[in-house]
């Protein structure tokens, strides 16, 4: 009997040691519950251990209710032109390049055009015409009632003079049409030499993008492909595919902030311009179209973005540091609470978003307490800590 009360003794002294935590000060005995369940789970530090944790009240944070999606940069198709000449012709010099950044009404290239011929064509014919009616005008004005011009044929000059100043007129608008300005159209009335060649311009400050122009190449309206394409670089386009479970919290007009790879640290604001108006039945994807400004032309079109887009106001939870929250080996989460700054509680929390440094608190923990901050897995290694020998 003395032996087994001996053996006894020596087998609860031994449960006991191993109860006590790795790394805990005297007294042994109250160091930590190990016996306890985990989310009643408790552990008392000694005032050289505090040194390691840090403890605020548990607060609240305005988490920003988003939604996140990735998509490719490109430029802004409504702000983007292919230049085609307005009348067919063979190409016959270029004044800009791949790449270049050109200003509106500046020349792109210039085309050999049959039309722009016959228009000048027919403006030095009305030129002459008219000249020769004015010269015929003039004698008949001086002959007038004097050598036999009568009235009949005098008036006759008058209608022929300004029949022809009409045709001048009319054939100085059709070569208008065609670019040539005031100055140019008077030195082909004034040389009687046409100027074949047919001159078009940028419609718009931007970029070349697309450059399809070999001399001799024969262009045509609206024939693709265009001699030249020109890009508004100042703002792009974020195309992208949103889940159809996030579509409905989309609309039109939403800001948005998006970051590129290249760039890390670059935040661009934007907004959605449009959205896709069906599911795609093989993705069950929503397209999603946005603009960002882009002044400084940072964006390079084929960029991979992502994006975050703010559905509503932001929503105001319980929260604490991310260093406070530690998940556990079963995959759980938990932080630990404290009422005398001494002994400290496990406790399972649910975490939800998170946003700088700040995790929101589904479940676990109220506004007020006293929980660690910093130092949560401090306590964690504590707790589960093999038994020293």
């Amino acid at each position: 009997m003395l032996v087994l009360f001996a053996a006894t003794v020596m087998a609860t002294s031994l449960l006991e040691s191993r109860a006590q935590p790795a790394g805990a000060n005297p007294p042994p005995r109250s160091s930590a519950a190990s016996n306890a369940a985990p989310s009643e789970a408790v552990v008392e530090l000694s005032s050289n251990q505090l040194n390691a944790i840090k403890m605020e009240p548990v607060g609240t944070y305005f988490f920003p209710v988003e939604k996140e999606a990735v998509g490719n940069i490109d430029f802004d198709d409504d702000l983007s032109v292919q230049v085609f000449p307005s009348y067919q012709g063979k190409l016959l010099k270029t004044f800009a390049e791949l790449g270049d950044d050109v200003q509106k009404g500046q020349v792109l290239y210039t085309i050999d055009s049959p039309d722009l011929v016959q228009a000048e064509s027919t403006l030095i014919s009305a030129a002459a015409t008219v000249e020769v009616a004015s010269n015929v005008l003039a004698r008949a004005q001086t002959l007038y009632g004097t050598n036999g011009v009568s009235k009949a044929e005098l008036e006759q000059d008058i209608a022929a003079e300004k029949t022809a100043e009409g045709a001048v007129k009319a054939a100085r608008d059709a070569v208008r049409i065609f670019g040539k300005t005031e100055a140019e159209i008077a030195q082909i009335i004034a040389t009687s030499k046409i100027d074949p060649a047919l001159v078009v311009a940028s419609p718009l400050t931007g970029r070349i993008t697309s450059m399809n122009a070999p001399p001799g190449y024969l262009v045509q309206p609206g024939n693709p492909p265009a001699p030249y394409s020109v890009a508004d670089i100042t703002v792009k386009w974020l195309l992208a595919y949103v889940s159809e479970s996030d579509s409905p919290s989309l609309q039109v007009g939403q800001s948005l902030k998006a970051t590129v790879m290249a760039l890390p640290g670059r935040v661009f604001e934007g907004k959605i311009s449009r959205l896709g108006a069906t599911v795609d039945p093989n993705t069950r994807r929503v397209m999603v179209r946005c603009e960002i400004p882009d002044p400084k032309n940072e964006l390079t079109p084929g960029m991979l973005a992502t994006f975050v887009i703010r559905i509503q106001d932001p929503l105001e939870a319980t929260a604490l540091p991310s260093s406070g929250v530690v998940r556990e080996g079963d995959g759980t989460f938990s932080a630990w609470v404290t009422t005398d700054r001494q002994h400290f509680k496990q406790r399972i929390v649910k975490p939800g978003m998170r946003q700088d440094g700040e995790v929101q608190i589904l479940d676990g923990l109220r506004p007020g307490e006293l929980a660690v901050t910093e130092g949560a897995v401090f306590l964690s290694n504590i707790l589960f800590a093999p038994p020293s020998d």
